[in-house]
């Protein structure tokens, strides 16, 4: 059984797939698709030449493969990320 993701979701599962340091594992935890039923709703969801192009970025890319990672826990933050300490949405 094939479950139906809203416009948001589908639009985040494609957004997380197109990330390179995004993992088919988390994609699986948050969403609870295999890396093949990620690869089936990127050819339904994409243009032909988007898919293709998706498709060799990703192929042999083992930051997409949790087991394939060169670092072992936790999550690749650059150095030049900045930490959020609190959110800081302006209010009027």
């Amino acid at each position: 059984m094939k479950k139906e993701f809203t416009i948001e979701e589908t639009d985040r599962i494609i957004e997380m797939a197109w990330e390179d340091r995004t993992t088919f594992d988390a994609i699986k935890f948050q969403f609870g698709l295999k890396e093949q039923d990620v690869i089936e709703l990127m050819r339904r969801e994409m243009k032909l030449s988007s898919f293709k192009m998706w498709r060799q970025r990703v192929q042999g890319r083992s930051t997409k493969h949790s087991k394939k990672r060169p670092f072992e826990e936790g999550r690749f933050k650059c150095s030049r990320q900045k930490q959020i300490t609190h959110n800081k949405i302006s209010k009027r």
